[in-house]
């Protein structure tokens, strides 16, 4: 396969109509489409259609992939929902952009791969599915997306280093699966994102019980409740439950915490290389402890084998000789390994010349084997 690019569409607000799956049917003859889906895979040509278009017309959420290093994601929300201002904060560069295409505003979240390396056993299918619960957290006002947007172009060094960070969202230290998926899809250093959250606060506690809700919709205006009710019958905003929720927390917050000083994307960089090399050191010294704990068990089922082995040294010179008098390959290893326990043995409890001499007489007795001498020189049993 010289080539692999996976394009996947998903329509969450509104299924497609049958006009609209006939006109993306003219795109593609091969591509996969329903009601809220279009997939297709090419592992040679490319897709005629424009993603911006389709995000504009058709679609919510687009995810891109390809086997040389380019990976994109798009998200739409109306803007009702998402204030196009409180988005043009956090995307600021090429890795992340946004723009209005009528009652909606569409992020593009890009990441090439510096190194230009093929990978070649991608596989996007899911990928989409595992990333897409992060929009009806951006709609209900979890800011955290694109907060990471922001890092993305951080880490691309589209940012100046002394441009200061925008508003940190609170629960950054804890993403979610949808986040880290984005993350990962990303490649949005880890380091970087840990620096990044100390100066995240906690997140906020869970959900609105029903009975904190009934209290807080009962306060609500006659107008206001006229106008919630009118959208849920007539399903004219999707988002009404995110909202909702989104604007009972605002109503209910009593936080005011003390705005930290914003770090510059210069000092965020900065601690994310310290960070990186503590936990490089870090790692290093756990190999280090690894390994020596690894020898050490090593070296005590060593000596449990020759105490095994002492108790009837006699015994294993004769099953040397059986081995080497098979004439075979195999046997002449295993009568090879047995000696080299033997030479241990001796070597331990300081009887060396009493194995030499053994050894030198085997080696006599089979001086016309030229493959067992060979064996015997490699693993540096000489008389």
């Amino acid at each position: 396969m010289s080539e692999y690019q996976y394009y996947e569409f998903t329509a969450v607000d509104r299924p497609l109509t049958g006009r609209e799956r006939a006109a993306l049917r003219s795109l593609s003859t091969r591509t996969d489409i329903t009601a809220t889906s279009f997939v297709n895979t090419y592992e040679w040509g490319n897709f005629k259609g424009d993603p911006r278009t389709l995000m504009e017309r058709y679609f919510d959420a687009h995810l891109y992939l390809a086997n040389w290093g380019t990976r994109q994601l798009m998200l739409r929300l109306p803007k009702h929902v998402l204030d196009p201002a409180t988005v043009a904060r956090y995307c600021q560069g090429d890795s992340a952009s946004a723009w209005t295409a009528g009652k909606h505003i569409i992020i593009d979240l890009h990441d090439e791969d510096e190194d230009g390396t093929d990978e070649w056993d991608l596989d996007g299918h899911g990928l989409l599915a595992s990333i897409i619960p992060v929009r009806a957290g951006l709609a209900g006002g979890d800011l955290r997306l694109l907060y990471l947007a922001w890092l993305r172009c951080v880490q691309s060094e589209e940012i100046a280093d002394d441009e200061p960070e925008p508003s940190v969202p609170a629960g950054l230290g804890t993403l979610d699966a949808s986040l880290t998926a984005v993350a990962e899809f990303l490649r949005i250093d880890p380091d970087l994102i840990a620096a990044a959250a100390d100066g995240s606060s906690p997140p906020a506690s869970g959900e609105p019980t029903a009975a904190q809700l009934r209290t807080w919709v009962v306060g609500l205006s006659a107008r206001d409740k006229d106008a919630i009710l009118a959208d849920l019958i007539t399903g004219s905003d999707s988002h009404l439950r995110s909202r909702l929720l989104r604007r009972y927390r605002d109503a209910h917050r009593t936080d005011t915490p003390t705005p930290a000083a914003a770090r510059t994307a210069g000092e965020l960089f900065a601690t994310a290389t310290e960070l990186r090399a503590q936990r490089e050191r870090q790692d290093a010294e756990q190999r280090e402890r690894d390994r020596i704990r690894r020898e050490r068990s090593a070296a005590s089922a060593r000596q449990r084998h020759l105490d095994t082995l002492a108790v009837d040294q006699p015994a294993a010179w004769q099953r040397v000789d059986e081995l080497v008098a098979t004439k075979k390959p195999r046997e002449y290893d295993a009568a090879v390994q047995l000696l080299v326990d033997l030479r241990d043995l001796g070597e331990r409890d300081g009887d060396r010349a009493s194995f030499r001499h053994r050894l030198a007489e085997l080696r006599a007795v089979h001086a016309r084997k030229p493959s067992l001498l060979e064996r015997l020189n490699r693993a540096g049993l000489e008389s």
